[in-house]
């Protein structure tokens, strides 16, 4: 790791020195998420130069943190039982900005692709029907090329296109990104967003009529249930 620094021997100081390096708590966040695959780490830092995310990836590798592994397929990137120990500290952290930081400064940073892999991954398959289902959503707020992208969801599995993958589209999802995101986050609710015309749903009623279940909403949402505390500002 990037050493240095606090010349400190308390612990704080040394576990500072691994964890808190620039994007390594959101390289973090993608592990613990489950994501293995280098391409995949990145779709969910997009704005991480591969440069630097091949590097963060060797410093934890170094502190005991990530282990790599090789097959034909390529190379692996799981966590060791240190790795896995960070767990609660970032979802912790997850937690606090959600309860402390303002919610409206979180929708300044608005990211489609971040957003929608994140709901790809947290999809819940179940209340889907038994067959290939296709989710478009649509962003019209958006330039043409980054309007649309498509859940396609298959024997189990969710794939997410940001091209037409050519599927019939089982359901039209047309709203603001800010209004997506903020549903998502559990800022706001999905039901309302309806009622107040901010999100328009086309297609087979039995997946709009679940959408909530099978929408989920982010991990952190839960956070937004309790009562906020008086936001800190932006520093």
């Amino acid at each position: 790791m990037e050493r240095g620094g606090y010349g400190q021997f308390c612990p704080v100081s040394m576990a500072a020195e691994i964890f808190c390096a620039r994007w390594t708590p959101l390289v973090m966040r993608e592990l613990l998420a489950g994501t293995t695959r280098f391409n995949d780490l990145r779709r969910g830092v997009p704005r991480m130069s591969p440069a630097l995310l091949s590097k963060r990836l060797k410093d934890l590798e170094k502190a005991g943190i990530v282990s790599v592994s090789r097959d034909g397929s390529g190379v692996e990137y799981t966590l060791t039982p240190a790795g896995e120990d960070l767990r609660e500290i970032v979802m912790g952290l997850g937690f606090w900005g959600t309860r402390w930081v303002e919610s409206q400064l979180s929708l300044r940073n608005l990211d489609p692709s971040l957003l929608m892999w994140d709901m790809r991954r947290n999809l819940v398959i179940e209340p889907l029907p038994r067959r290939k289902c296709t989710i478009q959503f649509q962003y019209p707020e958006l330039p043409a090329t980054r309007q649309n992208f498509w859940l396609v969801v298959e024997e189990g599995t969710v794939d997410l296109c940001a091209f037409d993958p050519g599927f019939e589209v089982d359901l039209l999802v047309r709203t603001p990104l800010r209004t997506m995101t903020a549903i998502w986050m559990g800022i706001a609710k999905l039901r309302h967003e309806i009622e107040n015309g901010n999100l328009e749903i086309d297609g087979d009623p039995t997946i709009s009529g679940a959408m909530q279940s099978w929408l989920g909403l982010s991990p952190f949402a839960t956070e937004t249930s309790r009562v906020r505390q008086p936001a800190l500002r932006a520093v």
